[in-house]
């Protein structure tokens, strides 16, 4: 039998390098899935194959909050716009229908702007190399 850790590097391998604290929210993710084997995977051939359906199960069919509720996929393609646009008018038509039911304004469904795993980690990087400018290498 295969451990959920097994699994755990499974997806980290395969999951768009999560890195740091990225990496635990990808995990928790895939442990709570109702598919995930409590009791682990029978080889590392299964495993793999959980791993993949995984994957393309978060990038295509999984709504992320930090991207307003669409796929990676859907962003990935700019579909993301259109989606969001007929939410907000969908969400103006039911304030319209039924004002009493709003206290405030509806949810913010504009398009979000650059997304990064580690934006601190990013901005460390971004001062170093800035510090530090790499020379070509020589041919």
């Amino acid at each position: 039998m295969i451990a959920p850790l097994c699994v755990y590097v499974a997806v980290c391998t395969l999951a768009h390098r999560a890195l740091d604290r990225n990496v635990g929210t990808l995990f928790r993710t895939a442990k709570y899935r109702p598919e995930f084997p409590a009791k682990g995977f029978a080889d590392l051939d299964e495993a793999r194959s959980w791993a993949a359906g995984f994957v393309h199960w978060y990038n295509f069919d999984h709504r992320h909050s930090g991207i307003r509720y669409v796929s990676p996929a859907q962003r990935h393609a700019g579909d993301n716009h259109a989606i969001l646009a007929a939410r907000h008018a969908l969400y103006l038509g039911a304030r319209e229908l039924n004002p009493a039911r709003w206290s405030a304004n509806t949810r913010n469904w504009s398009p979000i702007g650059a997304v990064t795993l580690n934006p601190e980690r990013d901005a460390i990087i971004k001062t170093h190399l800035a510090d530090n400018p790499i020379q070509p290498l020589a041919a």
